[in-house]
């Protein structure tokens, strides 16, 4: 039977994998045959609060058509009149959290939602966390995603082990939360796989935001202590505090002109240039929710060198198309360097790679989203 849903979170001109997401999912959606809307933002953060570069002028997809931009982090009034339209508009409101910095506006919407639903309107509240809690978290930040997880009728996360940190902030008795593996939603980079590309590089890349989870200072002493002399690496992102700590650790380990760091937000366009010129696509994660960069690397035909963090394991076959390391482990990830470029190993792993097929993926999470 259709459903009208609303879906409320990131859209285009805001950037990166939770736009890409929640647009990717409206479009799925539509495709089974419900009525989608987007609910966006026109001012998501604080900007003291994402030092990053928030919004895009090129979309990095098709945009979903039916998307309104009418929430605003500022407009705290606004919040609860939205709740309400949307109690009147829609059986079911997926509610996407990335940070808690979002839960005050989505406890207003919440109470407005509820305020039409004791006249029987019946709109059912999803939450969708990307993540549960931060992965550099506050005491208060527990407290917000509690009271937003314990006022939904149901919480959908992208891991088991994110599914029982959210069991963990609901009432003890209550549903369980719903776990969906997240499907594929990669950006339209137009460009050839980096298979195409004959011989060695003797380079690696890190792609993505640069913060301390990351592992990016992980990755510089295992090059230093594990991999060839002749090996370099771009670390291509947002570096969250800028990269004057990261090139200092780069110097005392003797890498300076080993290491290129590309600071700021890459477009899509710019990414198959970056993979090309890359041997393996390095995610040195200490810890991980789940993320699109081992399929993008599988999509330009790159192995991935990853740890076992959260989801990263699930999509790399160990041996057969990338590597895999314990996280935050310096001598691991040496040891797996310096097993890469073994003679004929980058171009016997690059063989192994396969584009990822998301009809599935998409299939799966959108029974389990709507059965949530």
């Amino acid at each position: 039977m259709a459903r009208r849903i609303v879906l409320v979170g990131p859209a285009h001109p805001y950037k990166g994998g939770g736009a890409r997401h929640t647009t990717e999912l409206a479009h799925r959606l539509r495709g089974l045959g419900h009525r989608v809307r987007i609910e966006s933002w026109r001012a998501q953060y604080p900007a003291a609060l994402y030092p990053g570069r928030q919004t895009i002028t090129d979309p990095e997809g098709e945009p979903f058509p039916d998307t309104r931009h009418d929430l605003a982090w500022y407009r705290p009034d606004g919040w609860w009149r939205t709740g309400r339209r949307l109690a009147r508009d829609a059986d079911l409101v997926v509610l996407t959290l990335f940070s808690p910095v979002q839960v005050p506006a989505y406890l207003g919407l919440l109470a407005g939602i509820r305020s039409r639903s004791r006249t029987g309107t019946g709109t059912r509240v999803v939450v969708l966390c990307h993540n549960v809690l931060p992965h550099e978290r506050r005491a208060i930040d527990v407290s917000l995603v509690r009271a937003m997880l314990r006022r939904a009728d149901g919480v959908l996360t992208h891991s088991s082990e994110q599914g029982r940190l959210a069991e963990g902030l609901l009432v003890p008795g209550g549903p369980a939360p719903v776990v969906a593996e997240m499907p594929p939603h990669l950006p339209e980079t137009g460009g050839a796989r980096s298979g195409e590309q004959p011989g060695e590089h003797r380079h690696l890349l890190f792609f993505g935001i640069v913060r301390p989870y990351k592992g990016v200072d992980v990755l510089l002493r295992a090059l230093a202590e594990g991999a060839p002399e002749d090996v370099t690496l771009t670390v291509a992102g947002e570096f969250w505090g800028g990269s004057a700590d990261l090139a200092a650790l780069a110097g005392e380990l003797g890498l300076a002109d080993r290491v290129r760091f590309r600071e700021g937000y890459v477009p899509a366009e710019e990414l198959p240039g970056l993979l090309a010129e890359a041997d393996a696509l390095v995610l040195p994660y200490r810890s991980a929710t789940a993320t699109q960069n081992v399929w993008l690397a599988h999509e330009h035909g790159l192995p991935v060198i990853a740890t076992r963090a959260g989801t990263l394991a699930d999509h790399v076959r160990d041996g057969s198309d990338g590597l895999l390391c314990e996280p935050g482990d310096v001598s691991d990830l040496a040891r797996v360097l310096a097993g890469f470029y073994r003679p004929g190993e980058p171009a016997r792993l690059r063989a192994g790679v396969r584009p990822v097929d998301a009809a599935p993926y998409w299939r799966a999470y959108t029974d389990r989203l709507l059965g949530a």
